[in-house]
């Protein structure tokens, strides 16, 4: 039931957001191991003069950046996993983007089964075996 937060350099796009978030949800499912049915992507424009590197702001230059956060219930992948996921999104967001900014970050936020759940039930509770 990961939940996806991905915000982008740009104007908005619905289009490239469409495709983005397929991106998500795929790259999600093949190396986390996610359903795709429980996944949630958002996807966020942020002007180029309002996102900053190195104290300047994009908007001087052809690169994009993206900030990509994925959270996903704590000790349901591995590092290699993890690790791959990173590699990809990366390698993805090249494809998507074209020419991207060195300092785009991917996040993946491990957060604890009893603080993590949604419709209205934790991680931790769903784990639990009914009697």
């Amino acid at each position: 039931m990961p939940y996806l937060h991905i915000q982008i350099s740009g104007t908005r796009d619905d289009a490239l957001a469409r495709r983005t978030a397929e991106a998500a949800a795929e790259l999600t499912a093949a190396i986390l191991h996610k359903d795709r049915a429980l996944t949630a992507v958002v996807v966020e424009f942020i002007e180029p003069a309002h996102w900053f590197v190195a104290g300047q702001p994009l908007a001087a230059s052809t690169a994009r950046s993206y900030h990509w956060v994925v959270s996903i219930t704590d000790e349901t992948n591995t590092k290699a996993e993890k690790a791959r996921y990173l590699a990809a999104v990366h390698a993805a967001m090249g494809e998507l983007l074209g020419e991207v900014a060195e300092h785009s970050y991917v996040h993946i936020a491990d957060v604890r089964a009893s603080a993590y759940g949604y419709g209205g039930k934790t991680q931790e509770f769903r784990y639990q075996p009914t009697a």
